[in-house]
């Protein structure tokens, strides 16, 4: 069978319920079209909770301990000693063309010396030369309209690092087209590839990734106006007004950066009315139709080009938001659910038919997505990658996820680790740096009964059991896939993992 033509699609700190399929509040009427033509992964979780070491986890599937990326102060600077191939470079030696518009966040460049591109024929980001997002024969944003990269740095100045400061998330309407925006960037260099691309005899494979609706919320009043404020619902309050001590409560006391970032934005937002809470909600949401109908012109432009036919369609985040759950908690950083879920699609008519418009609870993860589409593309993958097929024969007792601290310590945080099924949740954190020897500590979920991880179950003895096994099927699952990779070294090279 002639292989299919790989589109995947990205947004940046998307929830797993801002898609109008699952949340009727939402219009992403692009990406619901997806969910009608394929599989939604409905309990899927992203290896670490902000963007750096997601994405290099998603790109090489490994996990962060794996690929060494544990944080946003990450990178893979030496392309000599990657812990494997990435992504779009096995696509690239198996013979597709690899176009990429938008965000990878490799941080793979040295100032003043273009990263690689890692397998991409065509490259093409919103970003300025000046950052460590520049790539080698890239077209950045600032190449061919620096006065439309400059006048939206001016309009988020005051949005403060990431432009997620507590101004950040309250945003404010913006004054500039959708066109000009760092977005409409990529969207633009997207459409003009699309427009003049002919298909010849090399399968495509398109990588379109958007750097929002991650804060700041500048969006174009336009996005704004298909909400009514009056219909958004209010946040649930937790039982408690400080964070208890979970994980997320001991990173703080090691980090200072994760301490003040939070505290700081939270002074802002405590004082703001229910009513200005919920713009805060809208202007997210409205954030992901924003970006929603750049992914819907896109995929119009696929349809028109005829490039739909044989293709698998992949839609996910890179992590989630916590939008203020546990008391003003905004951004990711942790691993309650709205910070780790992440939508996950698979579509076209790559996807058995039988799939089309239906849910899969199982525990799906990010790292899947380079064994999916390998398998699709007809390529073997490394047998030291954890993932799996997703459109395969699987099994997994639950899914995996690792936190490390914001990047900004000057001593490495201790690891949290969490296993997830579709009912519990289990973590595993110590206080304190790598560096000191604390006792594990640790927080257990009831998911079905307790959606918002307010009660913490972990010392309840009623429990104890199901503590056990999900203590177990973590060491399992963590042991078994660290056994793997990335370094193996064997006269056998990988036959010893590898299934006859």
């Amino acid at each position: 069978m002639e292989r299919p033509n790989i589109i995947m699609i990205m947004t940046d700190q998307q929830r797993f319920d801002a898609l109008g399929c699952v949340n009727p509040h939402v219009i992403t009427p692009g990406v619901d079209s997806l969910a009608r033509e394929g599989v939604l992964f409905d309990q899927a979780v992203c290896q670490c909770p902000m963007c750096v070491p997601s994405r290099n986890s998603l790109m090489f599937g490994m996990y962060p301990s794996q690929t060494g990326v544990r944080s946003n102060a990450g990178a893979l600077l030496d392309e000599s000693r990657l812990p494997a191939a990435p992504l779009p470079q096995i696509l690239h030696d198996a013979g597709y063309f690899c176009a990429g518009f938008g965000k990878t966040h490799w941080n793979n460049c040295r100032k003043g010396e273009a990263g690689s591109r890692r397998g991409f024929d065509v490259r093409a980001e919103g970003q300025p030369k000046n950052s460590v997002l520049w790539e080698e024969g890239a077209t950045m944003m600032d190449d061919e309209d620096p006065e439309g990269l400059a006048a939206y740095y001016a309009e988020t100045a005051e949005f403060g690092s990431g432009e997620e400061n507590a101004k950040g998330y309250i945003g404010k309407p913006s004054l500039l087209p959708k066109e000009r925006h760092r977005d409409g960037f990529i969207w633009r260099k997207c459409m003009e590839f699309l427009e003049g691309y002919e298909p010849g005899e090399k399968p495509l494979f398109l990588y379109f990734s958007l750097i929002k609706p991650h804060a700041g919320f500048n969006v174009p009043p336009e996005f704004e106006a298909m909400y009514d404020l009056d219909g958004v619902p209010d946040l649930p309050e937790p039982p408690w007004q400080e964070e208890p001590d979970t994980h997320i409560a001991a990173a703080m006391r090691v980090s200072e950066s994760l301490h003040r970032v939070h505290y700081g934005r939270k002074e802002t937002l405590d004082r703001l009315s229910p009513r200005e809470k919920r713009l805060i909600t809208l202007r997210y949401w409205a954030n992901c139709t924003f970006m929603d109908w750049f992914i819907g012109s896109v995929l119009n432009k696929i349809r028109e080009k005829g490039l739909d036919k044989n293709a698998l369609f992949l839609f996910a985040s890179d992590h989630g938001d916590m939008m203020g759950e546990r008391d003003n908690r905004y951004s990711k950083y942790c691993l309650f659910d709205s910070s780790v879920r992440v939508p996950l699609i698979l579509a076209g008519d790559a996807v058995p038919a039988a799939l089309h418009g239906t849910r899969d609870s199982r525990p799906a993860m990010l790292t899947d997505i380079v064994p999916t589409l390998c398998a699709a593309a007809g390529v073997k993958p490394d047998p030291r990658l954890p993932g799996t097929n997703l459109l395969g024969d699987w099994f997994r007792r639950g899914a995996f996820c690792e936190f490390h601290g914001g990047g900004g310590e000057k001593t490495q945080p201790a690891p949290a680790w969490m296993w997830r099924t579709e009912k519990w949740k289990l973590i595993l954190f110590r206080d304190g740096s790598v560096l000191d020897d604390t006792p594990m500590r640790g927080e257990l979920y009831d998911l079905e009964r307790d959606p918002m991880e307010w009660r913490n179950l972990f010392d309840d003895p009623a429990c104890a059991a199901v503590r056990a096994r999900l203590t177990l099927d973590l060491i399992a699952h963590v042991s078994t896939a660290f056994a793997k990779g990335p370094a193996f070294g064997d006269y056998g090279g990988f036959a010893k993992i590898t299934r006859s």
